[in-house]
This record gives C-alpha cells, structure tokens and sequence, in this order.
C-alpha cells in the first residue's frame, strides 16, 4: 500500500511524526494506503522552505512568475485524467464531475496567469506642486490553505496560484482524507520551473491545522469547511494577528416560481442536489416550491431519482458516487432517519441501496423529503449528503423569508420566467451567490466566491479580484523630486524583464 508523506522544499518528505490516518477508496471501503500525519515540527519545516524561498520569489517580475502558472497550466491539462482519476479514487465522485471541477480550477490559474495586469498600481500626477502619487500592491509573506475533502483540486487552486502570482510563497494543509492530488499538483509546479519551498503541503488532523493557525511565520490563512471549525479558524488565526478568509457551510434554497419550466427545473435540482452525491457547498439541498409547484415537482423528480445511475466513480455511466468516509455515510443517513421521527415525509429512501460488489462501499441513494418545515433540523443544519428537502410556500414573499432568515448565505436560486419577480430575488435576498434559472451560481474565476451570514468569516471572497486584494497588501507612495537628474540616452528597447 501506498504511504504519503508530505512536500516540502521542492520534494517529497516522509516526515517526522509518527501518527497516520488510512486512506480509503470509498466505493469498495477498502484501505489503499496510509497519510502521515504532521507535527508542529513538519509545519514547522514547512514554514521555514517556504520563507526560505520568499525574497526570492516575491522579488521576481510578475510576468515570470506568470509565465510559470502558463507552465503549470499546460502541465495540468496535460496530465488531467491522471488527476481525475487520483480524486474519483480517494473522494469517490464520478470521472466527469472530477474532470469538471479540475477545470474550474485551472480557470483560476488561467486568471493567475494575468497577474501582471492585476498588480499594475494607481498613479496620480501632481497631487501637490511637484509631488506625485502611487499606489502599488505587494505580497503578504507566507501564506497557508486549508482545504476540505469534497474538491480535492479545486478549492487548493482556488488559493495557492492566486497567492504565488502575487508573489507569496504557500503551505498547503489538504484534507486527509484526500491527500495525494494536492502532492501530484506540487510536482506539477516544480516541473513548471516553481522553485523549491513556493509551493509546500503537509497532511494532518487538528494538530496540523492549530500549528498553521498559530505559526509566527505565517502571515494569512484560506480556510473551506464547515461553519463551526471556519468560526474556530478566524477567531482563533486573527488573534494570532494574521489576515483571514475563512468560508463556512450552506443551505442553498432553490425557489421555484410557478411560471418556471418545470422540467428544466426538474433537471437543475436532480443535478445541483444529487451531483457529487450532494457533497458540494453549493449544492442545492431545500426546494422551495410556490404554490401548488410542489405537486408538480415531486412526480417528475420520483421518476428521475428512480433512473439515476449509483455506481463507482470510476465507472463511466455513473452519475453518482459513494459518500466519502463510513463516517460521513452514518451521519447522512442518520440526518434521513432524523427527517423521519421529525415528521417530514420520506418520499424517496436512499438507505436501502446495496450494489453487487461494492456492498462495502459508501453509498447511499437519493433522497427526497416532501412537507419539510422550517423548524426541523434537517432544513436548518447542512447534512453535505444527497438528501433534498422539498419546503411548500405560498408566495414570493414567503419564500424570500425563509431564504433571508436562514443563519447560511452561501448560494441560492430562483427559477422563473417572470424578470420582475427575479430581478426583485437578485435585488433583495440576502446570499453571496445567486442564480436566476442557474442552480449553481459558482461565479468564474476573474470574478469572486463568497457567501453571507455564518457561510463565511472574512472581508474577502475567494480568487478573483477579491483574492488577489487578500493575498496582497496596499502600499502608497508619495514623492517630492526637488531637483532633477537626467542620465545619458539609450537606444535599446526597454523591456520589463
């Protein structure tokens, strides 16, 4: 079996701890390999590649440092079904979703790869008499990503290529459960031309992650997961006196106006809530259904669930996979069989799936509650599993207030042909991301990702614009030239290099 260690300082490093966690392939529950887990000291040496490496890089010409990301970028294109496949192994989600979300991540390191034109700088002219004015961004220092299991590619490339363009040099801590895409991809920088200790990963459980949080030579933290360890991760990295994002769970409610296309509605929600086998942020896990939109809805979706492929990842007519671990799977059909004492009604019941040969895998069928109420637990907490909850409203209105009132603002959808109801949804809810007709508003990579409310904890959303003003800082300049200095001429081409 497989044993992975760390990267740090350009290679691979067995690391010094003895502590490690199995790596599971979740569609057969077998043990592929083991992940060693770091110590304070593995963090620690981590760290020090990584300051190593910043004068260096921090000083080399951004479009260098982009011309590496083009690099990289070809490298990741070259090598994107071997990718796929190391997270359809370790995750358990189908080849074609893995592929997908490995291109969502290289739109990120497309972006990167324009760096130059991001960090060109502000220039006023005579500000006083004879004193000019500028404003140029520089990098933060050392900057850490911590990163969970359900996109073990593209949530990493959502931070390190944004923070490397801007001149950062980056710790990586993936989640466990999925470690060996995040080691693939640094070998992939090196091979681009990356110098050693840019880009460093280390594995590990809360130990790792406290002495991330903690570490004096860390100067900014990305974090994804769950609301309560995103809360525990701002409060605990900023009193540390680092610069923080830290995004957090979701609910995403999908309102279905009565004018919608019901079967195109019918297709978003069979996607959105059953893709991935749910275990997406922005997955759509409450419809809500206007009127008598319900009594519409429910039949199409009962066919559709009924013909949905469960299978391994690996196999190419699957459309959904395994959950990721046996504990997650537990604690999904636990939130189902909560749903049931609380009283919903189970329209679909996904616990009883068996799969011959794969009876020890992680799977469990869709779901479907009917008549879900907004005091239940399972339309108030995030389950992160392939269980819809289908919520009847009234109205508009009605169905924006329990979208507003909601403690997550992730993401959220509305699927209508009437422009006025949808222009008032974008107008008036209270979400970071929105669709109109869109069941997963993930925005591209040169605009921003960031929720609302308790699904983040952060003055700044993810890549884009926004990550490039969280992974650097301002600095302006303001000069008086009291007497001039003049050099001799040159007839050479001035280039930037």
């Amino acid at each position: 079996m497989k044993r992975i260690g760390h990267f740090i300082a350009g290679k691979r490093d067995p690391g010094a701890g003895t502590r490690a966690g199995d790596i599971t392939n979740p569609a057969t529950g077998e043990v592929s390999g083991s992940v060693a887990f770091a110590t304070a000291a593995d963090v620690d040496r981590a760290v020090a590649a990584a300051t190593a490496a910043l004068p260096g890089w921090s000083a080399t010409p951004p479009v260098r440092r982009a011309g590496i990301l083009f690099k990289f970028r070809e490298l990741i294109v070259k090598h994107g079904d071997e990718l796929a496949r190391i997270i359809t192994l370790e995750h358990g989600k189908v080849l074609a979703d893995a592929k997908g979300s490995l291109t969502r991540g290289l739109e990120v390191v497309e972006f990167a790869c324009g760096i130059p034109q991001m960090l060109k700088g502000e220039f006023s002219e005579n500000v006083g008499t004879a004193v000019d004015s500028w404003g140029f961004r520089q990098p933060v220092g050392v900057c850490a990503g911590i990163t969970p299991f359900n996109f073990p590619a593209m949530v990493p490339m959502w931070m390190f290529p944004v923070a490397i363009a801007c001149g950062n040099t980056f710790v990586l801590k993936p989640s466990e459960k999925v470690p060996s895409c995040a080691m693939r991809l640094a070998e992939l920088f090196i091979e681009a031309g990356g110098p050693p200790g840019v880009l460093n990963v280390v594995h590990g459980d809360k130990e790792a992650v406290d002495a991330i949080l903690h570490h004096p030579g860390i100067a900014a933290v990305s974090f994804v997961g769950s609301t309560p360890i995103a809360e525990y991760v701002h409060h605990t990295a900023s009193a540390a006196g680092k610069r923080v994002q830290a995004l957090g769970g979701a609910k995403n409610h999908m309102m279905v106006m009565p004018d919608a296309d019901l079967d195109q509605a019918t297709d978003a929600l069979m996607g959105a809530a059953f893709g991935s086998a749910g275990e997406r942020c922005m997955a759509v896990s409450v419809a809500l259904a206007v009127g008598d939109v319900a009594d519409k809805l429910i039949p199409r979706l009962k066919d559709k669930m009924a013909r949905l492929k469960v299978g391994p990842g690996t196999d190419t007519d699957s459309e959904m996979g395994p959950l990721v671990s046996k504990a997650h799977y537990e604690k999904v059909k636990g939130y189902v069989d909560l749903g049931v004492k609380e009283g919903a009604d189970l329209v679909v019941d996904g616990r009883g799936l068996h799969l011959q040969g794969y009876e020890k895998g992680y799977f469990l069928g869709p779901c479907l509650f009917d008549k879900v109420q907004p005091t239940m637990r399972i339309y108030k907490e995030e389950i992160f599993g392939p269980v819809l909850a289908m919520v009847r409203v009234a109205d508009f209105a009605a169905g924006a207030k329990l979208i507003n009132d909601h403690e997550f603002g992730n993401g959220t959808a509305i699927f209508t042909r009437d422009g006025d109801a949808a222009r008032e949804f974008a107008a008036s809810i209270q979400v970071g991301m929105v669709g109109i007709n869109v069941p997963i508003p993930v925005p591209m990579a040169f605009h921003s990702f960031g929720g609302w409310k308790r699904s983040i904890f952060s003055d700044h959303a993810m890549h884009g614009p926004e990550g490039v003003r969280f992974y650097t800082k301002l600095k302006t300049v303001t000069a008086r030239w009291p007497t001039g200095i003049r050099a001799g001429a040159e007839y050479t081409m001035p280039v930037a290099r």
